[in-house]
């Protein structure tokens, strides 16, 4: 596979935290989400955004606001890869520069900035911490269609009849991670996407021993913008736990 060209742009910062955010035609959102978070944790955190070359100028937008905010930093690839591949990208970039924490999240506040403390929080005792929308069979998501609603629970509850793996919320895409997981982990061999990318990781981290708590999140579909999810997506997220498991009980993980 060939590695397309990356332009990365920041400001400076010298946070424990690392939240990433990847974005394709997030221009309604973009701004906001960012100003919230760094009015919520004024010199907590740092920010890196990871642009697939949305032609609504998102990137354009962030590199604006680079000029008030330290610690925000831009990946712009220069075209659509995929969500996998975007937090792949900002883990090796978390890597690099020794983040302690590193906090996955949608630009369209679905996820609550708010909440971001309650994932900090859980990190202690954990090298995982999920924010869960099903956390002990509890059901918080306001505004979703029942159809998506009754996918993605028993998209949960498929998850962990096939795994085995004791997470509620294992398709949550709000999370943070230890610098010790990412280290731990064979990034290289993770190839999945939007659903599946979620799955896979908790099993990974699972699988290689690793602590794994969930906080109670209330989801809030987007309001503006559309959503990125695909019928692809959730097909490949229905035989990915298959394979997972496969491949673990084979030693080839």
């Amino acid at each position: 596979m060939s590695v397309l060209k990356k332009e990365l742009s920041f400001a400076g910062s010298c946070s424990d935290v690392l939240v990433i955010i990847p974005t394709y035609n997030e221009s309604e959102n973009i701004t906001r989400v960012i100003e919230r978070v760094f009015m919520l944790y004024p010199n907590g955190l740092d920010i890196l955004v990871i642009d697939d070359n949305s032609p609504d100028g998102t990137a354009d937008m962030v590199m604006t606001l680079q000029q008030a905010h330290e610690g925000l930093y831009l990946m712009r690839r220069s075209c659509k890869q995929g969500l996998g591949t975007a937090y792949l990208a900002g883990f090796r970039f978390a890597l690099q520069e020794n983040y302690r924490y590193i906090i996955e999240m949608d630009a369209d506040f679905s996820h609550d900035p708010e909440m971001i403390s309650s994932l900090l929080g859980g990190m202690n005792g954990a090298d995982l911490v999920i924010g869960s929308r099903y956390l002990h069979n509890t059901v918080n998501v306001v505004n979703w269609p029942l159809s998506r609603l009754i996918l993605s629970k028993m998209a949960s509850i498929y998850t962990r009849m096939i795994t085995g793996m004791p997470v509620f919320d294992p398709t949550s895409g709000f999370k943070c991670f230890s610098l010790e997981v990412l280290k731990g982990l064979d990034l290289d061999r993770v190839n999945s996407e939007g659903y599946s990318f979620q799955i896979e990781m908790n099993f990974r981290a699972w699988k290689k021993g690793f602590v794994i708590h969930e906080v109670p999140i209330v989801f809030t579909d987007r309001t503006v913008g559309k959503s990125k999810m695909t019928k692809k997506n959730i097909r490949e997220a229905v035989w990915i736990v298959w394979l997972l498991k496969i491949k673990s009980i084979a030693g080839v993980l």
